[in-house]
């Protein structure tokens, strides 16, 4: 974003002026800490002996200011460079913008057992993840509550307390029956409320291979128009056409939904990302309205985080 600015120059009306007797003091020049340059016996010096030293004081001046607008232009590139150069999680402070993002802290994925590869390294035929799944999970901004429910056994949430997302009985036994035919290894959770009602809920599946999740579950909750099972307060949810597609990663499928008016209780959004063995499942609401740019940001660094 560039921001413009306007310089307004004013013109100023020459009027007649009454001719002003001379000062006598006028045409005895000063130093530049305000003492006298005349001569002791108040006879100003000569033209060769005052404007040397005054050029060269100017020099200098002139000199400094010059070796100081160097400095700054150096730092200030230096620090664009270094900006410019690391990843945007790795800046926390860029989190912080006017526009409605959250304030997240800075994330590092976690460490990989020894001689373990990436999800989509080329020789993880799998996709497999083989960090810690309960490390991978996006953690809540400073301020928020946590939703201490999502927290499971040992960091472990039972199917069930995921399946209770969904509004349908119909639904949540063929979510159930899908899950368990993939192979469902473990779901771990994470869940908050920030200051302005806005709830958050983050799920991460973890199956056997990529195929299994891209091939059955993801292909399981989305469709091109709306999600194919419905949330709980979410009546009505469509394609959210708003999500920037540059927000993509070329490793990961990703569909969201938003609720349309008239809400209910509160708006529902919500995200399905597919990232390798691993179904992430992201939830926002809230009353009156959940604002896109947090869903979206977090979406996102969710999906970085898998990557």
């Amino acid at each position: 974003m560039t921001e413009q600015s306007q310089l307004t120059g004013g013109t100023e009306t020459a009027g007649e002026r009454q001719p002003q007797t001379p000062d006598p003091e006028a045409a005895v020049p000063a130093a530049p800490d305000g003492t006298s340059l005349a001569e002791p016996d108040g006879t100003p010096p000569a033209a060769s002996q005052t404007t040397a030293p005054r050029d060269r004081r100017v020099l200098r001046a002139v000199a400094r200011w010059t070796a100081a607008v160097v400095v700054f232009a150096v730092v200030g590139a230096g620090t664009a460079y270094g900006i410019s150069r690391v990843e945007r999680t790795d800046v926390p402070g860029l989190a912080t913008a006017s526009d409605g993002r959250w304030d997240y802290p800075e994330l590092t994925r976690p460490p990989l057992p020894a001689g373990r590869p990436g999800p989509f390294a080329e020789e993880n035929k799998a996709g497999a993840h083989y960090a810690d799944l309960r490390a991978l999970l996006l953690p809540a901004p400073p301020g928020a509550t946590e939703d201490k429910t999502l927290r499971g056994t040992g960091g472990w949430l039972p199917t069930s307390a995921f399946l209770a997302e969904f509004e349908e009985a119909r639904s949540r036994t063929e979510i159930g029956g899908k899950l368990n035919d993939a192979g469902l290894r473990h779901i771990a959770a994470r869940g908050w409320t920030t200051p302005d009602g806005t709830r958050t809920r983050v799920y991460l599946l973890q199956f056997n291979t990529a195929e299994l999740v891209v091939g059955q579950v993801f292909a399981g909750f989305v469709s091109s128009s709306s999600p194919v099972h419905q949330l709980r307060g979410a009546a009505a949810s469509v394609f959210d056409d708003d999500f920037p597609v540059e927000a993509g990663l070329d490793e990961v499928e990703r569909t969201s939904y938003t609720e349309i008016q008239p809400y209910g209780a509160e708006q529902v959004r919500q995200a399905y990302v597919s990232a390798g063995d691993v179904l992430a499942v992201v939830i926002q609401s809230r009353k009156g309205g959940a604002a896109a740019v947090p869903f979206q940001q977090t979406v996102v660094l969710q999906s970085q985080l898998l990557t």
